[in-house]
């Protein structure tokens, strides 16, 4: 063949003689085209014109061309940037190559330049029909596609076919590798048995020859071959007593008996070196294999995590087995969840599914064993993978004990051999220590960021006694330590309702606004199911689980609820969701149960902490209460204890008083008989005076004795204290500015009435005026007041008298009130008036205060209920 170099140069000498635009030498190589020699096509240009030549009417067109050996031509497509109306096609003799022309027209001499120049690039005359035999023992045999290509091709050539293809035989499968016109087989496993005419060839390695019309034409593999398609050939390729594999033509007319025989002998020359590229390919295939441990060490062995292990772990399967169709499941430590990885789309992705039920459940035992299962479909094994028609399943052991199961399945029969499996089988015991020892330091660094997390939440709750508090803390706590887009806490209230709360994360105000005042558990949901029951839930695809309900604004694809339990009691729940399908792992779950425990204990402890609370102030309000009552009742027995004092002076007064008043009245009477009698100058007439005034004196005092012994009817009636006082002030105006004393008043206007009586009250009045004026001898200020006060729950009226005068001391206030008692001494004073004063007023229900300093004055107040 010429260089590339000569190869434009002829290009470009045919484009100028025939005055074409632009010209390409094209391959068709392992179902594609590629361009060998380019004249005058800019690389846009070259894009269009591959991405046109693979359309398949296009390429059929093109491959009728090459099967035929006769140029043909066609309109190109509208849409292109070729600059030429019509393609020109022109294929070069026993071989899978053509010259492709575009121009708006070429005439007959043009064409003739076209063909020359494909006779001369195919290195001989254009009559030629010797069959073509490609060298497979030179660089082809390290790529098996090219190398059948190029030996399908030669089939090809050898009598202008319609369609064909090639395949190798692997077990009780052909496996097509190479095909012409008829890319929906390329790829495509046939199983020998399940086709009449393979069958047929298997068993006598014999060609079959069948044309339209006889009874097999329905059974050709890929059904109905065109309508214009007329003869199908099948010839073995065969070593020995071996069938290796078969080649398959077919096209419109019968093969002459000089094609038939060039066949034949293309289908006994071409097996030996057939066999030598598959089993090159084969040893090839196996090397990389071999070569799965080397880089086992390399790439996995680095590999910082589970998933990365994975992910690698997937790559050197997939490059040497040419399958994606790999799953790998790993139990977890506490034998209840199982880690399914999985590739799809070339993407790594990783759910957590119950092993209860699981399909691998059975190799997940100590006596599980590897299996290779040659046909899914003969041996009636359901596949991990839809379509997988062979599996490899290899359990992972770790000291004795099954931690995992490695599943390589391939879309095609027989795909794994015994000794993939024995290769399989030591690298997953190598992979079974290394995904264990990571996963233990995968495990310890979740457990000592779950320590770091419950120290952080012990120090910062520990003492707190606000639940609300604790499950706000913990929350944010938690959404900080594992980066969780929502951590919620929710606590039960003495009424087994979830009203203490605390919401963190990323998305903790986004749940609020979905909340809106409404409830976060939900009942037959997943934390209702948890409240209720206390077993942990882990879910990595809430789609597939019924219990899981979605709030409004917010929906979770992941998510792990935990109970906080004391014993068997249920104080709450945690529960953290992410947007993010297989967004937790069993480590997860594991750090919220732990956390949960203490916050059990930290709960336990607040309500615990909050019902001794509780009992304390209920004891301090008892103990003020009883003390109220204690003042109450020394009050009472204080009250009790005056008016027996004053009932036996009251006694005592009336007895006295009844003696006196007799002899009081008769020397009263005789003293003012004696006086009317005696003269203005009579020696005797001041004392006859002194004792006419000491004797009504003495009556004066005998008067207020009966006084004090015998209140007199009671009369009592609503009636305005101002009133009252009003009525006093005028008859003591005059004694009160005679005396000095500057009077102040202040009556409060809207003073209800109040039942007293009303002859009392102003001698209750009058008696304290009297000792005010009395304690103000060089005069002073006098200030008497109404109001209105509550107390203890009732409403009072208070009358109260304040003077300016010498005070009263401590140890006086306390028998103020007692009978005979005064201080008034030389000034005169019978110690009667504030007893009476006193026995009125509590005889209203009432009481009087005193707050008196010496030499400060003093205040008597009188309290008359409402």
């Amino acid at each position: 063949m010429p260089t590339d170099t000569s190869l434009e140069s002829q290009l470009k000498d045919a484009v100028q003689l025939s005055e074409a635009v632009w010209a390409v030498l094209a391959e068709r190589v392992g179902g594609d085209w590629q361009l060998r020699s380019i004249y005058h096509l800019n690389k846009s240009a070259q894009n269009e014109l591959i991405t046109l030549m693979g359309r398949p009417s296009i390429d059929t067109w093109l491959c009728g061309a090459l099967s035929g050996g006769h140029s043909r031509s066609s309109a190109i497509p509208e849409e292109n940037v070729l600059n030429a109306e019509r393609f020109f096609a022109f294929p070069i003799p026993v071989t899978s190559q053509i010259i492709l022309v575009g121009a708006d027209d070429q005439t007959p001499a043009a064409q003739r330049i076209w063909k020359l120049t494909a006779s001369l690039l195919s290195g001989r005359s254009t009559s030629s029909n010797q069959p073509f035999l490609p060298d497979l023992q030179s660089g082809l045999a390290f790529d098996l596609p090219l190398a059948l290509e190029k030996v399908l091709g030669a089939f090809v050539q050898a009598v202008n076919c319609q369609g064909a293809w090639l395949a190798i035989r692997r077990g009780e499968s052909l496996d097509v590798q190479s095909e012409w016109n008829v890319s929906k087989a390329k790829g495509v496993s046939l199983l020998i048995d399940s086709n009449p005419l393979l069958r047929r060839v298997s068993r006598s390695l014999s060609e079959v020859l069948i044309t339209r019309g006889q009874p097999n034409w329905d059974n050709l593999p890929f059904g109905a071959l065109k309508s214009g398609a007329h003869v199908w050939a099948c010839l073995p390729l065969v070593i020995g007593q071996r069938l290796i594999g078969v080649v398959t033509v077919w096209r419109q007319k019968e093969f002459s008996p000089t094609e038939l025989s060039q066949l034949r002998d293309l289908a006994l020359r071409v097996p030996p070196s057939v066999e030598v590229v598959v089993t090159f390919s084969e040893m090839a295939a196996h090397l990389r294999r071999l070569g799965l441990l080397n880089d086992f060490v390399l790439t996995v062995s680095s590999a910082q995590n589970l998933d990365q292990i994975a992910r690698r772990m997937f790559g050197l399967l997939a490059r040497a087995f040419s399958t994606e169709l790999i799953a790998l499941f790993l139990r977890s430590s506490d034998g209840r969840i199982l880690r399914d990885y999985r590739l799809t789309d070339s993407k790594m992705n990783v759910i957590s599914v119950s092993l209860a039920g699981h399909s691998v459940q059975p190799f997940l035992t100590k006596d599980g064993r590897a299996r290779l299962i040659v046909d899914t479909v003969t041996e009636g094994v359901v596949p991990i993978h839809k379509d997988a028609r062979s599996m490899l399943i290899v359990p992972l052991k770790y000291r004795g004990q099954a931690i995992g199961v490695l599943i390589i399945e391939n879309a095609r029969a027989e795909a794994f051999t015994q000794y993939d499996e024995h290769l399989m089988v030591v690298i997953t015991s190598h992979l079974a220590g290394l995904i264990e020892y990571t996963r233990l330091r995968e495990e310890a660094e979740g457990r000592a960021r779950s320590l770091s997390l419950i120290h952080e939440v012990v120090q910062q709750v520990i003492g707190l006694n606000d639940k609300k508090e604790v499950a706000s803390i913990t929350a944010e706590l938690v959404a900080q330590y594992f980066k969780y887009e929502l951590a919620a806490i929710f606590l039960f209230d003495e009424e087994r309702r979830f009203s203490i709360q605390g919401i963190g994360g990323s998305h903790a105000e986004t749940v609020k606004r979905a909340l809106g005042g409404g409830e976060f558990v939900v009942d037959g949901g997943i934390t209702s199911h948890v409240s209720k029951t206390g077993a942990s839930i882990i879910i990595n695809d809430t789609t597939q689980d019924s219990l899981y309900k979605p709030l409004k604004g917010w929906e979770a694809r992941s998510e792990i609820c935990v109970a906080v339990k004391d014993g068997d009691v249920i104080l709450g729940i945690i529960d953290v969701e992410s947007r993010e399908q297989n967004a937790f792992t069993h480590n997860d779950l594991i750090a919220m149960e732990s956390l949960a425990g203490i916050l059990a204990s930290v709960i336990t402890s607040a309500n615990q902490y909050q019902k001794l609370q509780e009992t304390i102030r209920q004891l301090r309000l008892i103990e003020v209460e009883l003390n109220a009552r204690m003042e109450a009742q020394r009050s009472a027995e204080n009250r009790l204890l005056q008016a027996a004092k004053l009932a036996a002076v009251g006694e005592m007064a009336a007895g006295i008083a009844h003696e006196l008043n007799n002899p009081l009245t008769t020397v009263t009477g005789f003293s003012e008989l004696i006086l009317d009698e005696l003269p203005q100058d009579a020696t005797h007439r001041k004392e006859l005076e002194m004792v006419l005034r000491e004797a009504r004196r003495a009556g004066d005092v005998v008067r207020r004795l009966l006084d004090f012994s015998r209140q007199g009817e009671r009369v009592r009636a609503q009636a305005d204290l101002n009133e009252v006082v009003n009525d006093v002030l005028a008859l003591t105006n005059h004694l009160i500015q005679t005396n000095g004393v500057t009077l102040a008043l202040e009556l409060e206007e809207s003073l209800p009435w109040i039942f007293i009586d009303r002859n009392q009250m102003k001698q209750v009045l009058l008696n304290l005026i009297h000792n005010a004026l009395q304690a103000m001898p060089n005069g002073g200020d006098l200030h008497i007041c109404t109001k209105m006060i509550p107390r203890d729950e009732r409403k009072w009226a208070v009358m109260s008298v304040k003077d300016s005068g010498m005070g009263i001391s401590t140890t006086d206030q306390n028998r103020i009130f007692e009978p005979f008692f005064t201080t008034k001494g030389d000034r005169g004073g019978t110690g009667l008036g504030l007893s009476v004063t006193f026995g009125i007023v509590t005889d209203h229900g009432g009481m009087i205060e005193i707050s008196s300093e010496p030499d400060k004055g003093s205040t008597f107040a009188v309290w008359l209920p409402m």
